[in-house]
């Protein structure tokens, strides 16, 4: 990975701090080849870190002056256009993931409670399936967009740093959303050449898949159903799964709420500096 502190010839000759501390954090991110979800909510939280790192860069004065100078200009309303995606993606990801609790509640009341017997599981599963083809979109939107930065001075150190944040953001954006799809050869195939700094394969999103596991668990309770054969330990393994799931998206929903929060912040940073 290149090292910040030797891009400009106008950064003072002592590095700050929280260049390393930056360059740590892109490291960590960039470094892990799971997708568990333990891990896609850990990248969550290192991307808050990650843009908190930022938004203290931006309040340095040497950093502000660098932005406000006419020929970064164009870049500054590049990268306030490519949040705006990121924002969008956040929603996406928030109301599909609202949708699937809700899905996956559903479910675990009905296998508790056993009313409505087949038809009403069977009902709504396919709602959950549908939550689970709303993400798949998102994810094929989110590849159909990704851009590139032609404009940026990657001499500035600041600007690349910001091109590189939300290079990783967008990245652990895909590998949410293709976890929360679930390993689909058509659609995976798209995802890997997308993300070329976290090299992941389908094997490591089978492994520990809580939304993989549910359709599992869920399925062999469906046929049970259809056989007319009432299984206990089919039914208490469903009710796990789904509860794992839960607090699967419990903590993705977390995870992406905390980072609307930091994108927004660093979003108004950068407004602020192109006004003055």
């Amino acid at each position: 990975m290149a090292s910040y502190h030797t891009r400009s010839n106008s950064l003072p000759s002592r590095q700050h701090p929280l260049i390393p501390e930056f360059e740590e954090q892109l490291c960590r991110l960039r470094s892990s080849e799971e997708a568990s979800s333990s891990s896609v909510a850990g990248k969550l939280c290192g991307l808050q870190d990650l843009h908190d790192c930022v938004d203290k860069l931006l309040l340095r004065p040497h950093n502000q002056q660098a932005l406000s100078r006419d020929q970064h200009e164009k870049c500054i309303n590049e990268l306030l256009d490519a949040s705006l995606k990121l924002l969008d993606l956040c929603n996406t990801a928030k109301d599909a993931l609202l949708q699937m609790k809700e899905s996956t509640q559903e479910l675990q009341s009905i296998i508790r409670r056993r009313r409505g017997g087949e038809s009403s599981l069977s009902s709504e599963f396919k709602k959950f399936l549908k939550s689970r083809k709303a993400v798949k979109k998102a994810l094929h939107k989110a590849a159909e967009n990704r851009r590139t930065f032609s404009l940026l001075n990657k001499d500035e150190e600041i600007v690349s740093m910001l091109y590189e944040v939300h290079s990783i953001t967008l990245t652990v954006f895909q590998l949410m959303f293709a976890f929360i799809s679930g390993p689909k050869s058509s659609s995976w195939s798209l995802v890997s050449k997308l993300m070329n700094s976290t090299k992941v394969s389908c094997e490591d999103v089978n492994k520990s898949n809580e939304f993989a596991s549910a359709d599992a668990s869920l399925n062999s309770l469906l046929m049970s159903h259809k056989m007319k054969k009432s299984d206990s330990v089919l039914d208490e393994n469903a009710q796990n799964e789904l509860q794992k799931l839960e607090m699967c998206i419990q903590d993705l929903e977390e995870g992406v709420e905390s980072l609307y929060r930091r994108l927004i912040k660093t979003r108004v940073s950068l407004l602020n500096i192109l006004n003055h």
